[in-house]
């Protein structure tokens, strides 16, 4: 035992010693590439003919039919068959905002057009669930039932159940967070399809209005997303969406609502498909910055706040970001390279802020300037692709040593065109979700959860807390990796 011990201390010795000064050398190209190649995996619904995962085919063709709606279409949100609305919208905000921040980058790299086509695979089933202005489909299927599966999207034979918010039933960080995804997406697409752009506006427009005049959390109507994607409040995705609709229309009307705000969030500690406070509080600091609004009073908390949490990452807060051995920024257990992608994000998106305006954050612990925190996201990519103490790269798909048994249902199960024979709810766990081999599909591009505190990983299908790759991770890292590629 203790041999061993002195072994993993040596291994990560000489870990530390050959990446600690300079960064590892990646294709962060062929990762963009990758990052957003995931996104057709996780398509639901009629599959386009320029489709390019090709192991996958069409599914959920009757979504909505319950309810007299067409919501055929969106995302499945991880390893599972269930569309759920609020993080799906999350992943919509986030490629938007990668895209509308790097999109010449992107563009320069031949991705741009993929990355609108990921968003809009995304907002038009969001322009469907809205189908009125305050009605707001939030989730098909339910966590429970889909969980006593393992099938294939494709030939899936569990409920298909559509569950909504409205007046009498509301959510307000629901509607508030489709909103932000809606006007992030109208700002993307405003020079490649204004009419697009305008029509995802009206719809943002009018669910700010919905999740503004309507307050609640949304599992207190739509139950069953409780267990699943619990909501811990609702100010935060109300700020998150005035933001982004100021952004995208510069009326006064939402930029009053900031400045009004009684709680603007304070000293965040992650950035999260449940807690948008950080990124509110970072699309604010860039007005300040830019000297759209005074650098004081309640415009400045909001500035001083976000700088607080990136501080926190580059380890000169008061009160820092834990890291693990090997380097990378350890915040929660569950599905903690989530909060790594949105953190270094909000990390890459500031250093352009400050650059543009030759400024710098004066942390607790010292100046950090803008490359600075380009270093700190380099880093922390660079470990998720491979460079840390187990030389694997948590990117499926990237590198010669990635996670072979991603818990997916899809890629665990052999892809319908090689064998189409139906896969039986159960009969999923016995053929395939208990087999020990590598999953017959490569899930390209995909996050996994990640290691532990201790840069440990099993791969293991089993293991959902570490294996479960899911929409909310890659977005934020689609702007970072178009950064440094």
């Amino acid at each position: 035992m203790a041999s061993s011990k002195v072994f993993g201390l040596l291994c990560l010795s000489v870990f530390l010693l050959t990446h600690n000064s300079v960064f590892a050398s990646f294709d962060y190209g062929d990762a963009l590439t990758k990052s957003l190649l995931y996104y057709e995996a996780q398509r639901s619904g009629k599959l386009p003919p320029n489709q390019r995962v090709q192991w996958r085919g069409d599914s959920g063709l009757k979504d909505g039919s319950d309810a007299g709606v067409d919501l055929v279409g969106g995302y499945y949100d991880a390893g599972d068959n269930v569309k759920f609305g609020f993080p799906m919208a999350f992943t919509i905000t986030m490629l938007s905002w990668s895209t509308i921040e790097f999109g010449s980058k992107l563009d320069a790299k031949s991705e741009l057009s993929n990355a609108l086509d990921a968003i809009k695979w995304g907002t038009d089933y969001l322009i469907k669930a809205h189908a009125a202005p305050n009605v707001l489909y939030g989730e098909i299927g339910d966590g429970d039932s889909d969980h006593e599966c393992w099938q294939r999207p494709e030939d899936m034979t569990t409920p298909r159940t559509t569950f909504k918010i409205d007046e009498q039933h509301p959510g307000a960080d629901l509607a508030g967070e489709t909103a932000a995804a809606l006007a992030a997406a109208s700002i993307a697409f405003k020079d490649k399809d204004s009419k697009y752009a305008s029509e995802l506006l009206t719809h943002a427009k009018e669910l700010f209005e919905f999740a503004r005049d309507h307050s609640g959390v949304y599992q207190n109507s739509i139950n069953v997303a409780g267990k699943f994607y619990s909501s811990s409040g609702y100010e935060d995705e109300l700020l998150w969406a005035a933001a982004w609709l100021h952004r995208a229309t510069n009326d006064k009307t939402y930029l009053d609502y900031l400045g009004q705000a009684g709680n603007t969030g304070g000293a965040r500690t992650v950035f999260s498909w449940d807690d948008k406070f950080i990124g509110a509080q970072v699309l604010v600091a860039k007005l300040v910055l830019e000297g759209k609004v005074e650098s004081s009073g309640t415009w400045s908390q909001y500035k001083s706040q976000a700088e607080q949490f990136i501080c926190s990452c580059i380890q000169k807060g008061n009160s820092n970001v834990k890291k693990t051995p090997g380097g990378l920024l350890w915040f929660l257990p569950w599905n903690n390279l989530q909060y790594t992608s949105t953190a270094v994000f909000v990390a890459t998106a500031y250093s352009e802020y400050l650059n543009a305006k030759h400024a710098l954050i004066q942390c607790p612990g010292g100046i950090v300037q803008p490359k600075d925190l380009i270093d700190l996201a380099q880093s922390q990519v660079d470990y998720i692709l491979g460079s840390n103490p187990g030389g694997m790269s948590f990117m499926v798909g990237f590198g010669t040593k990635y996670p072979t048994q991603v818990h997916h249902r899809a890629a665990s199960i052999v892809s319908f065109k090689k064998d189409a024979a139906p896969v039986s709810c159960k009969g999923g766990f016995d053929s395939w979700f208990n087999n020990n081999s590598p999953n017959p599909n490569v899930l390209d591009g995909a996050i996994v959860g990640g290691p532990d505190e201790n840069d440990a990983y099993t791969d293991s299908r089993s293991n959902y807390q570490m294996a479960e790759p899911a929409t909310v991770s890659t977005a934020p890292l689609v702007g970072v990796l178009a950064k440094l590629a």
